[in-house]
C-alpha cells in the first residue's frame, strides 16, 4: 500500500525528528489546519507516533530516513543496476516475500524484481512466527529472479545469502555478526535478521526464487516486548555515536545479493562453504533441533559440504539434516 500524497508529504516534512509548527505545516502543504490534524491522526493509527506540543507543535518521536528509490539505485553499481527489472518501494505491505511470491505465479518469467518497504504487517520468519516491523525502522526487501535450473540446484542459496549479508554488514563497520544454520543474522547469541528463501516451479525446469530479509536496524524496548527470543539491532551494535544509513546499507546489501543470484548454479554453494563456515555461531554449542513435531537435541558440528547441519546427537551418533529450526540450549 502506498499512502495518500497528502501523508507523504507530510511524513517527509515530520521525518526530521524536530518540531514544526501546526501553522508551518499547513501553509507548506497547502492544508487546512483541521486537515492537518485529520492526516496527523491517519498516520498515528498506522503506528506512526507523532508528538503535539502546545507552542512548539508537531514532531516525530524520532527522526526517520525514509527509503528512496534514487538514493539507492545511485549507490549500486552499473552492472547490478541493469539486472534488476522492476523496484517497488512500499509504505506499508503484508510482507516483501508475499508479494513477489504471487508475482512469480502470475508472471513466471519475472526476474529481477525489487520490493522494499517501510513495514510489514504480515512479515513472517521460522516456523510462522511474526516479524516485529515498525515503520521506518528497519529493513524489509525482497527479490525475485528466475533460474534456468530445477529447485534442486539450488541447494545452499539461502546460506550464499547470509555470506553476502554479512559481507554488505562488514562493508559498513559492523563486525562480529555471525550466522546461524540455517538463515538466520546473529550477533552474540541475538537474532539481528532473518533469510527466507521461497522457491516455485517443475522440478526440471526453470524455477523462481524469492529471497527475503529482515534486518533490525533501530527497535524500542516497546516495539520489541513482543519478540520471543533474544534479539539486537544495529543501534545497539555501533552504539549511539555511529548512525548507519538506511539507504546506504540498503544498497549495499541489494549489490551483494545479485552478485550471488546472477551466477548462482548447482555448483556454486561450494564457492561460499568455507567463509559461512567461518561465521558459523553454533559450531560446538548445545542445542535442541526442531524438524517438524520432532526435537533432536544436540551439539553442533557446523556443515557438512552440501550444507547439511551436522549434529551430534546425545547418544552420540553424528546426522545430517536438510532443515529444521536449531536453538541453544540454555545451561
Amino acid at each position: 500500500m502506498q499512502f495518500s500524497e497528502k501523508k507523504q508529504a507530510l511524513l517527509g516534512l515530520l521525518a526530521d525528528g524536530g518540531f514544526h509548527s501546526g501553522t508551518e505545516l499547513a501553509e507548506q502543504l497547502n492544508f487546512s489546519r483541521s486537515a492537518l490534524w485529520k492526516q496527523v491522526n491517519a498516520l498515528e493509527e498506522l503506528g506512526i507516533e507523532i508528538l503535539a506540543v502546545n507552542g512548539k507543535g508537531y514532531r516525530l518521536k524520532s527522526a526517520l530516513e525514509l527509503l528512496n528509490k534514487s538514493t539507492i539505485i545511485n549507490n549500486l553499481t552499473s552492472a547490478t543496476q541493469q539486472l534488476i527489472s522492476a523496484f517497488d518501494i512500499h509504505d506499508q505491505i503484508d510482507s516483501t516475500n508475499t508479494s513477489l511470491v504471487a508475482l512469480s505465479r502470475d508472471v513466471p518469467e519475472s526476474t529481477g524484481v525489487v520490493c522494499l518497504a517501510e513495514q510489514q504487517t504480515a512479515g513472517r520468519g521460522r516456523r510462522g512466527r511474526e516479524w516485529v516491523s515498525p515503520f521506518g525502522s528497519n529493513l524489509y526487501c525482497s527479490v525475485l529472479w528466475r533460474f534456468q535450473d530445477g529447485p534442486a540446484s539450488l541447494s545452499g542459496l539461502s546460506l550464499a545469502i547470509g555470506v553476502a549479508v554479512i559481507k554488505a554488514l562488514n562493508a559498513h563497520g559492523i563486525q562480529g555478526v555471525g550466522l546461524k544454520w540455517p538463515n538466520d543474522i546473529y550477533w552474540q547469541q541475538k537474532k539481528l535478521g532473518g533469510i527466507l528463501v521461497e522457491v516455485s516451479g517443475e522440478s526440471n525446469g526453470p524455477c523462481s526464487a524469492v529471497i527475503g530479509l529482515g534486518l533490525n536496524l533501530h527497535l524500542s524496548s516497546d516495539e520489541a516486548s513482543n519478540i520471543e527470543q533474544d534479539w539486537v539491532d544495529i543501534s545497539q551494535i555501533l552504539g549511539s555515536d555511529h548512525k548507519i544509513s538506511r539507504n546506504d546499507l540498503q544498497a549495499s546489501l541489494l549489490e551483494q545479493f545479485f552478485h550471488v543470484i546472477s551466477h548462482y548454479t548447482e555448483q556454486s554453494f561450494a564457492q561460499y562453504r568455507d567463509e559461512w563456515r567461518l561465521y558459523d555461531c553454533m559450531q560446538g554449542q548445545s542445542v535442541n533441533l526442531f524438524v517438524g513435531k520432532q526435537v533432536v537435541a544436540g551439539t553442533v558440528l557446523g556443515i557438512n559440504d552440501d550444507g547439511l547441519l551436522l549434529l551430534q546427537t546425545q547418544e552420540g551418533k553424528v546426522q545430517c539434516y536438510a532443515s529444521g529450526e536449531v536453538s541453544f540450549r540454555r545451561s
